[in-house]
């Protein structure tokens, strides 16, 4: 097997790889955090740092070729969207009544997935897509109504921070997603730091999104609504906790 991603999708698919019994190669940006980077190799994965974000899929499918290995998309892939959808059945079951979801985009496939089970069992619920501003490759392709390459990448959020939209996640969102709102990389970090200190919670910059909507007010939601916002990770390091708390 072979992957691109930031890290948590390569921690995902190393663990998957090792319980079938093989190993995933999965190249990874040479920014990764490290933490990121050494869960993956802690569960059998091989990282292959190369260059940066946009660079990525180029190597992958070369290594691909080079020792004949199966792709596994970070996003843009049916199985992997279906996959994601189970977090909507998690929702569901803990809320059945809920009115407004919030969920981080990146790539695309967790927002895609948790959409199409929403939708499916409880219609008149919204859901949310919240991209970061230096990382909007869904905002961009939703308004080219086609997947969108971004030039540039500039957030805080590495785990959003996919360089192009998907065939298919595109398409999910546009049919099943409400809205896709935007937050800074201030948002991201004031969202993060409150969930730590309110919640306890660790959570990484990408997973303090969808709640960055809402304390930016980036989100319209009624008084009384039912929400949830999906915290999609906490795989962050020390040094860009550093990092994160000397950023005025």
């Amino acid at each position: 097997m072979i992957a691109i991603s930031a890290g948590n999708h390569a921690a995902g698919l190393a663990y998957a790889a090792s319980v079938m019994g093989t190993q995933a190669r999965i190249v990874m940006p040479e920014s990764a955090v490290k933490a990121k980077v050494e869960a993956t190799r802690s569960y059998g994965g091989i990282p292959v740092l190369h260059g940066d974000m946009k660079g990525l899929m180029t190597r992958a499918r070369e290594l691909q070729d080079e020792h004949q290995l199966t792709f596994v998309h970070p996003f843009d892939d049916p199985y992997i969207i279906a996959g994601q959808g189970t977090v909507g059945l998690e929702i569901l079951e803990d809320l059945p009544d809920v009115d407004v979801v919030l969920a981080p985009i990146g790539g695309g496939g967790l927002a895609s997935g948790v959409a199409a089970v929403v939708k499916a069992l409880r219609p008149s619920a919204r859901v949310i897509g919240v991209e970061p501003v230096g990382a909007a490759a869904m905002h961009a392709s939703l308004q080219a109504q086609r997947p969108v390459t971004l030039e540039q990448i500039q957030t805080v959020a590495d785990g959003l921070a996919a360089p192009f939209g998907g065939e298919h996640t595109l398409a999910h969102i546009k049919a099943l997603v409400d809205e896709v709102v935007l937050v800074t990389d201030a948002d991201i970090i004031e969202a993060m730091f409150m969930v730590m200190e309110r919640s306890k919670l660790f959570v990484e910059p990408a997973a303090a999104a969808g709640f960055a909507a809402l304390l930016a007010h980036k989100a319209a939601v009624q008084p009384g609504e039912r929400v949830v916002c999906i915290l999609s990770g906490g795989n962050v390091d020390r040094e860009r906790i550093k990092h994160i708390l000397n950023t005025p």
